[in-house]
C-alpha cells in the first residue's frame, strides 16, 4: 500500500490514478482529498544526550510535543514524534539551540476515513489469487561464517 500526495486539480488526479490502475501489480487505486483523510508523518530527531540530561527545557520540549525516545544512547537519544509538517518542523526549530545533531521526516501515511477498509479486500484477493512462495532467505542464518571482512 502506497500514499501518493498530489496537489493538482480533481482531472488531473483522477487520470494519474486510472493511469496507476493499469499497472500490473495494483489491484486498486483511491484518490481523497486531505478532508477525506486522516494522515500524520513521523519525524525521528536525533539530539545530545547530555543537552537532554543537563537542560530541563529540552525535556520539556520534549513531552510537550508527544516525544517518545526511540534509542538512548551516552553520545546521543533519538526521539520519535508524529503529526502535520507544521508540528515536526516547529519542534526542530525549538531544538536547533539543544545541539539538534540530526532530523529526518517521512512521507504522509494516510487511512480513509469512511471506508471500510482494505485490509479485507485484500485478503479476499489473496484467497483467490494467492501469490508465490516465500523463500527464505538460507544465508541470513549463518552471520559471521558468510558477511566476515
Amino acid at each position: 500500500r502506497f500514499t501518493i500526495l498530489i496537489n493538482e486539480g480533481y482531472e488531473v488526479v483522477r487520470k494519474l490514478a486510472r493511469q496507476i490502475e493499469k499497472q500490473v501489480e495494483v489491484l486498486k487505486v483511491y484518490f481523497n482529498t486531505d478532508s477525506e483523510v486522516i494522515w500524520q508523518e513521523l519525524a525521528l530527531y536525533k539530539v545530545s544526550t547530555e543537552e537532554i540530561t543537563e537542560k530541563v527545557t529540552v525535556e520539556r520540549l520534549l513531552r510537550q510535543y508527544g516525544a517518545t525516545a526511540v534509542v538512548i544512547r551516552k553520545d546521543y537519544t533519538v526521539f520519535a514524534v508524529t503529526g502535520h509538517k507544521e508540528e515536526t518542523d516547529a519542534l526542530v526549530k525549538a531544538l536547533e539551540p539543544y545541539e539538534l545533531i540530526e532530523f529526518v521526516r517521512s512521507a504522509r501515511v494516510a487511512i480513509i476515513k469512511d471506508s471500510a477498509g482494505f485490509h479485507e479486500k485484500l485478503k479476499e484477493f489473496e484467497a483467490d489469487e494467492p501469490g508465490e512462495e516465500l523463500v527464505e532467505n538460507e544465508f541470513l542464518e549463518k552471520g559471521d561464517k558468510i558477511f566476515t571482512m
